[in-house]
């Protein structure tokens, strides 16, 4: 039979080193000589066992005193006896360091969680572009659940404590062996909270909370558009156990408007002209976001489409100062109902404007040179 190998030797510490130490060097080979990653290696799964058996021995204080006194001797019924063989179960041993080996992915140490966060919530929020432009003030209704008044958020009745789960004393998790391995799942009993209410309140049914309906009087800053996001960090709904709060978010959304379009910070109008304006020019007043109105020149032979920019009258900048710009797009308007005199008066006109429509005279001027090349 071959000799035992020294269990320093195996952990490949010396005899000084700290139980931390001793954990250490445990970690770094059970990984290296896990027999799942060594598939190829007949003497993985014994080299794996002797690592256990020395880890097991080695961080148990009692232990390890007997085996620097006799050594081995201190498990086979010698000096040291009463010890038994010292075999570790690798389960015992690797369940020792689970916390360090996978705690990141798990759950270090497998923590409570008995206070968790409420729930975030989400307002949509329609406004005008009248009040986009000058910021307003909106109270609005959120249903919503809240901290229960009578057992103020514990979901025990009246005078009384949750008390701690007995199934995972506590911890909010299970373990359970798997083979080589120890797998931590939620406790069943508590969900996970690590508390249990024997006696709930009748308010909220040991929940804790209770649903409401809540009254908040809600800023929006002048600029904003639809798609804009205002956070209201803890106004969202209550947590759980004494966990904080959720957030609430409004979403806004900024209706279409009977004069303007909105493009970013600029505004757009379209005016209608009389035919009479726009071919001789003359002024119009035009009306602007803020109530006001703004006199406007138009150019005389001014044509449909024509666009004229007010600097400054346009939408305020969310980020920022300043303000866009509002563009008039002229469109000209044709006169309906007319009277016989007026008839008179534009065929009249329309024999002697002979060079004042270009744009005309060049168009049909192009279509005659098409007709006469097709004759050709």
């Amino acid at each position: 039979m071959m000799a035992k190998r020294d269990y320093y030797e195996v952990l490949g510490v010396s005899r000084g080193a700290t139980a931390e130490e001793l954990k250490k060097a445990y970690r770094r080979k059970a990984r290296k000589l896990h027999p799942d990653s060594n598939g190829g290696n007949p003497d993985a799964e014994a080299q794996f066992k002797e690592l256990n058996e020395a880890y097991e021995t080695l961080k148990d204080p009692e232990k390890k005193a007997a085996y620097d006194r006799f050594g081995h001797a201190a498990f086979e019924g010698g000096a040291g006896g009463g010890f038994g063989r010292g075999h570790a179960d690798f389960s015992t041993a690797f369940s020792d360091v689970f916390d360090d080996l996978f705690g990141d992915f798990m759950g270090r140490g497998g923590g409570r969680q008995r206070a968790v966060r409420g729930s975030d919530l989400r307002y949509n929020l329609r406004i005008s572009l009248e009040e986009a432009f000058q910021g307003t003030r909106k109270t609005i209704s959120v249903p919503t659940a809240v901290l229960c008044e009578t057992c103020n958020g514990s979901g025990a009745e009246g005078g009384t404590e949750p008390q701690t789960c007995p199934t995972c004393a506590g911890m909010g998790k299970v373990r359970a062996q798997q083979g080589f391995f120890t797998v931590e799942r939620t406790c069943p009993t508590c969900s996970g909270l690590g508390q249990i209410v024997k006696n709930p309140c009748t308010s909220c049914a040991g929940t804790g909370r209770t649903e409401r309906t809540r009254s908040l009087s809600i800023n929006i800053p002048a600029g904003v558009e639809t798609g804009t996001k205002i956070r209201l960090a803890g106004e969202g709904e209550a947590g759980v156990r004494g966990g904080p709060p959720g957030d609430l978010y409004i979403f806004v959304e900024v209706g279409e408007h009977a004069l303007f379009q909105r493009d970013g910070t600029n505004l757009f109008c379209r005016i209608p002209v009389p035919m009479t304006t726009a071919a001789i020019g003359g002024d119009i007043e035009v009306p602007t976001i803020d109530g006001g109105r703004a006199r406007v020149r138009i150019p005389a032979g001014s044509q449909s489409g024509r666009q004229m920019r007010l600097r400054g009258k346009g939408m305020p900048a969310l980020r920022g100062s300043g303000r866009g710009d509002m563009y008039i797009e002229l469109a000209v308007e044709t006169p309906v109902n007319l009277t016989q005199r007026q008839k008179e008066l534009l065929k009249e006109f329309e024999r002697q404007a002979e060079n004042n429509s270009p744009q005309s005279n060049n168009f049909f001027s192009r279509v005659k040179s098409f007709w006469d090349s097709m004759k050709s």
